[in-house]
């Protein structure tokens, strides 16, 4: 499996997950300058920016840890200009799906709130 399709696979398990949670998604992979919106999904009028990371094993860390401060901004970047161009006015927030293992034998987790958009 090539990076491309890991990235695709884990964005469709977590879609499919969200999804599950009564989530809706509004928009996938959604670029703005050098940023990418993995996933933007929305529930009880609130915005939830997912970043999804997936890892094999969590020898070196779990995949949260690997959203850095720069990807940080560079999401926020990102969801300033998404909420703008979709006038959206609820709430906004940043969540990580975090994926560990080959399915089927993976474990999914879904952090929320990670940090809010201002």
């Amino acid at each position: 499996m090539n990076a491309l399709d890991k990235g695709k696979d884990g964005e469709d398990m977590a879609c499919t997950y969200l999804k599950t949670q009564g989530y809706r998604i509004k928009s996938r992979n959604f670029y703005y300058q050098k940023a990418e919106l993995d996933i933007v999904a929305s529930k009880d009028n609130k915005l939830a920016i997912v970043e999804v990371k997936w890892r094999l094993s969590d020898f070196y860390g779990s995949p949260e840890t690997f959203v850095t401060p720069k990807k940080r901004k560079l999401l926020a970047r990102a969801a300033d200009f998404y909420v703008q161009k979709f006038n959206w006015q609820g709430e906004t927030r940043f969540d990580i799906i975090s994926i560990v293992g080959q399915p089927p034998n993976h474990s999914l987790t879904h952090i929320k709130q990670v940090f809010y958009f201002v």
